[in-house]
């Protein structure tokens, strides 16, 4: 199985390289797929490669869905 996850980016870097975080944790991923991202924009990264930008609210939305799946969704 694969998985996408959304990560903000926090740093741009020469050439398409940029650092994401999520979570806490960064990592320098490839932004030669993607076109017009900024420090701030949230991107689809799978593998190292940033696949899409995506909209703030959905990024939101998405990274709950993984939180509840993570604690099993118990509320």
């Amino acid at each position: 199985m694969c998985l996408a996850i959304p990560a903000r980016v926090v740093e741009r870097l020469e050439g398409d390289d940029a650092v994401v975080e999520l979570d806490g944790v960064r990592k320098t991923i490839s932004l030669a797929l993607v076109d017009e991202v900024a420090v701030g924009d949230y991107v689809i990264v799978h593998v190292g490669f940033a696949l899409s930008r995506l909209d703030p609210e959905e990024a939101a939305q998405t990274l709950a869905l993984f939180a509840q799946a993570g604690d099993g969704g118990a509320r």
